[in-house]
């Protein structure tokens, strides 16, 4: 079974997963803009949907691979988002 916030299945198609295959033909300022469209995307209808949880952990997900692992470590313990 695939891991439907990390990594889901659907996105993997010829062995490629389409978030590695998004950040390697942006610009990383334009990969940024796209994780942030992300995260408000998942925390505005986490509300409206039966999928709460998942929609957080998604919009998590975007937070994570928006920031630079060498410039700032991301912490061990999920974010919190205040709306």
């Amino acid at each position: 079974m695939s891991d439907i916030v990390n990594k889901p299945g659907h996105y993997t198609v010829g062995g490629h997963e389409a978030i590695a295959v998004i950040k390697a033909k942006l610009t990383p300022e334009e990969f940024r803009g796209y994780c942030k469209g992300n995260v408000l995307k998942y925390v505005m209808r986490a509300n409206y949907k039966d999928h709460h949880d998942t929609d957080i952990l998604k919009a998590e997900y975007y937070i994570r691979e928006c920031i630079d692992d060498e410039e700032s470590p991301i912490p061990e313990k999920p974010f919190k988002i205040y709306l």
